[in-house]
C-alpha cells in the first residue's frame, strides 16, 4: 500500500484569478504610490493628473524616493505579466481555442520585456536611455492591447468570456483606441506645446485606468469560471504544471 501511494502522483490546483489581481493592485500602488512621493517631495505639482495632467506617469515616478518604489514593485510585475498571458493562452485552449494561443503568448512576453525595460531606465540619463524609456512604454502599451484583441478574437470563436464580461472587454478596448485617436489628434491640432503636453498626460493616465480595468475584469472570469492550474507532484521529479 505504501509503494501504491509513492508511486501515484499528487496533484495539486491553485486558482489563478489572483495573478491578474495581484497585477493591477500592484500597478496602482506603485503609480500613485511613486507620484506621492513626488508630490511630497516637490518633484511633480500637486493636482488631479487624471483631469489636470499636470504630469506624466513617468515624471512622477522618476526622481527620488518614488522611483525606487516604482522600480521595485513593478519589476516583480513583469513576471506576473507573462504568466498571465501564458495562463490567456491555456485558458483558451482548454476551452477549443488552439490557434493564435502562440501569438498571444508572444505579445504578452513583448508587453512584460518592454515594462521591464521601462521601469529599468526610468530615472537614468542619457540620450539612449530615454530612447529606451519612451520606446518601452509605446510597445508595452501596444503590445498589451494587441494582446487584448487577440483573445477576445480568440474566445469568439468558442464564446468566451461571453455575456456582460464580453462586452465590458470590448469596451475597453474601443475606449483605449479612442484615447489613442485622441493622443494623435492632440500631437496635430493643438498648437500651445503647454497645452498638448496637458493633454497628452490626461490621456496617458486614463489609459493606464483601462489597462488595469482590464485585468480586473479577467480576474473575475477566472474566478466566475472557477479556471485552476495544478501541479503534479511526482516522485523523483519536480513539480509539473497541468
Amino acid at each position: 500500500m505504501l509503494d501504491q501511494q509513492l508511486a501515484d502522483p499528487q496533484r495539486a490546483t491553485f486558482p489563478v484569478w489572483p495573478l491578474p489581481l495581484a497585477i493591477a493592485a500592484l500597478l496602482v500602488v506603485a503609480v500613485h504610490l511613486a507620484w506621492g512621493l513626488s508630490v511630497r517631495d516637490g518633484h511633480v505639482p500637486a493636482c488631479i493628473p487624471y483631469l489636470e495632467g499636470c504630469t506624466s506617469i513617468s515624471r512622477a515616478a522618476r526622481h527620488g524616493l518614488g522611483n525606487h518604489v516604482f522600480r521595485l514593485m513593478v519589476l516583480p510585475c513583469t513576471a506576473l505579466l507573462a504568466l498571465h498571458w501564458w495562463s490567456s493562452a491555456r485558458w483558451l485552449a482548454l476551452r477549443g481555442a488552439l490557434r493564435g494561443g502562440g501569438w498571444l503568448l508572444a505579445l504578452g512576453v513583448a508587453a512584460a520585456v518592454a515594462l521591464a525595460v521601462y521601469a529599468t531606465f526610468l530615472g537614468t540619463e542619457g540620450a539612449a536611455y530615454r530612447f529606451m524609456r519612451r520606446y518601452g512604454v509605446i510597445a508595452y502599451f501596444g503590445a498589451s492591447y494587441l494582446a487584448q484583441l487577440l483573445f477576445l478574437r480568440m474566445g469568439r470563436a468558442v464564446d468566451a468570456p461571453g455575456g456582460r464580461l464580453q462586452t465590458a472587454m470590448v469596451a475597453i478596448c474601443g475606449l483605449m483606441l479612442a484615447l489613442g485617436v485622441g493622443n494623435v489628434a492632440a500631437s496635430a491640432l493643438v498648437a500651445d506645446p503647454l497645452l498638448k503636453d496637458r493633454i497628452e498626460n490626461v490621456l496617458e493616465w486614463q489609459l493606464g485606468v483601462f489597462l488595469v480595468a482590464w485585468y480586473l475584469l479577467q480576474a473575475w472570469l477566472w474566478h466566475r469560471s472557477g479556471y485552476r492550474l495544478g501541479l503534479v507532484l511526482g516522485p523523483g521529479g519536480p513539480p509539473r504544471a497541468s
